[in-house]
């Protein structure tokens, strides 16, 4: 049986007489809205407030027909913790409906949202369950403690694929789209403007370049889009905007809508706009062209975040037991060094690795609430922290997930636990993560021999999808 009664909603149809009868509309950020006469199910519904203290805010406008629909919503399905996705301030608005998630290993989530009186669903991994009479879905894991979801509305499949990367569940999912004749990609493709860019090497140089970063985005979209079996692409999980004096420079990293489908293959999958409505019944596409939501620049004072603040001595033993706890650290790194308040506390993880290691420089506030609550990626993601690598290429692939995904969300802190964790989602798909994890590693040698930012590297991974498309 489906989770939820199949009903009509008469007050909505008369006040929203254009509304979708079945089907589904893209709108803000990364929120997806089901219908099957009713508003049955959303995803990721970040419909307020801001996120990564402060420093993202909306790009555009929720609509009120889709913010009112994502209000009555049955079901609220979120892909993994972090706050443009799962943003504690929207729960009170969505409390209508059930909270619905993947079965992530660990289950910190659940575990959060239960305390704090909500009602929550977990979805067997990998399996269809039945949300209404013509709408069901099927969610895929992934040791990224991200998740993707299949909707399968009237025989139409969409893959909300968000900003999660691929563990092998695009092996399985294309497998899965053949079945289909309308099958429609919601993925972040961008450059990067949602990832931890602020980096710098120890003379004070920018790691980043900006201009490399803003190559096509269409033509990468279109190779994921044959890579999952889709015929159509929407852009997703991409519309913010940096809003912080201190990481408004990050702006150049955040695509307009236009970029988003220059230079596409005309012989390649759609692309459609970033928000649309698309019946189910007759296939048809509406843009809905939300207003851009005027831009102010905020200071991080008001987010309580205070340059001038520095640590206390309790602070101090904090991040200590926070960095030494993640016992990976200490087989790649020599030390941690934060710098707060213009002075600087090195954590030493391994004396024969001393001149290799990074250095954050922020805030004390967003600093101990990240270690405190053990949500590191928050700091990562908002691009106001400055991190220098010394020694060391990039942050990928044994700092951010060990300390973000592995230990702060799933829990796996010590060796131990790793050795664990990751047989965990070895066992659920064997096949995937093994594949995965060689793609990773050629990827990682490729990057060690002509760069991340070359010709050669993007031709050799353009070659790479090529090979996996053509399965």
């Amino acid at each position: 049986m489906p989770f939820g009664a199949d009903h009509d909603d008469h007050a909505t149809r008369k006040k929203y007489p254009e509304a979708i009868v079945l089907g589904f509309e893209t709108i803000g950020s990364a929120t997806l809205i089901a219908y099957d006469t009713i508003p049955v199910l959303t995803t990721d519904a970040w419909i307020n407030a801001d996120a990564y203290f402060g420093s993202w805010c909306h790009d555009y406008e929720i609509p009120e027909p889709q913010m009112e629909a994502i209000r009555r919503a049955q079901y609220h399905w979120f892909s993994h913790g972090h706050p443009d996705h799962l943003n504690i301030d929207a729960l009170p608005l969505l409390t209508q409906g059930q909270f619905l998630l993947s079965d992530h290993h660990g289950g910190r989530i659940e575990r959060d949202l239960k305390t704090a009186g909500h009602t929550v669903r977990i979805l067997p991994d990998r399996t269809w369950v039945p949300l209404s009479q013509h709408i069901k879905v099927r969610s895929f894991t992934n040791q990224n403690q991200d998740s993707v979801l299949l909707i399968d509305i009237n025989g139409r499949l969409i893959i909300d694929a968000n900003d999660s990367p691929d563990y092998g569940a695009a092996w399985h999912i294309k497998r899965i789209a053949r079945r289909y004749k309308e099958v429609y990609l919601c993925q972040l493709h961008g450059w990067g403007g949602a990832d931890m860019l602020n980096l710098f090497s120890p003379d004070g140089s920018p790691l980043t370049d900006i201009a490399v970063k803003r190559r096509p985005i269409a033509p990468r979209a279109q190779r994921a889009a044959v890579q999952f079996g889709a015929n159509h692409f929407i852009p997703f999980s991409s519309f913010h905007r940096y809003q912080r004096a201190d990481s408004i420079w990050a702006n150049a990293l955040v695509p307009a809508l236009e970029d988003y489908r220059s230079e596409a293959n005309p012989r390649g999958p759609e692309i459609l706009p970033a928000f649309v409505r698309v019946d189910c019944e007759n296939d048809s596409v509406v843009p809905l062209s939300p207003a851009q939501i005027p831009f102010n620049i905020r200071q991080p004072e008001e987010f309580g975040d205070n340059w001038s603040d520095q640590l206390e001595g309790e602070d101090i033993k904090k991040i200590d037991r926070y960095f030494t706890a993640r016992e990976h650290l200490a087989d790649y790194f020599g030390f941690i060094e934060v710098r707060v308040g213009g002075k600087a506390h090195t954590v030493r993880l391994n004396r024969t690795l001393a001149e290799v290691g990074i250095s954050f420089e922020c805030p004390r506030a967003s600093l101990m609430t990240c270690i405190d609550y053990e949500i590191f990626d928050d700091l990562l993601i908002g691009n106001f922290m400055k991190t220098t690598l010394h020694n060391v290429d990039s942050l990928y692939p044994q700092f951010s997930p060990y300390v973000a995904k592995y230990a702060d969300n799933g829990g796996a802190k010590t060796r131990q636990e790793l050795e664990k964790y990751f047989h965990h989602y070895v066992m659920r798909d064997p096949i995937g993560v093994l594949m995965t994890r060689f793609a990773t590693a050629s990827e990682q040698m490729l990057r060690s021999f002509v760069g991340e930012d070359t010709a050669a590297f993007r031709a050799a991974k353009r070659a790479y999808y090529l090979a996996r498309t053509r399965r």
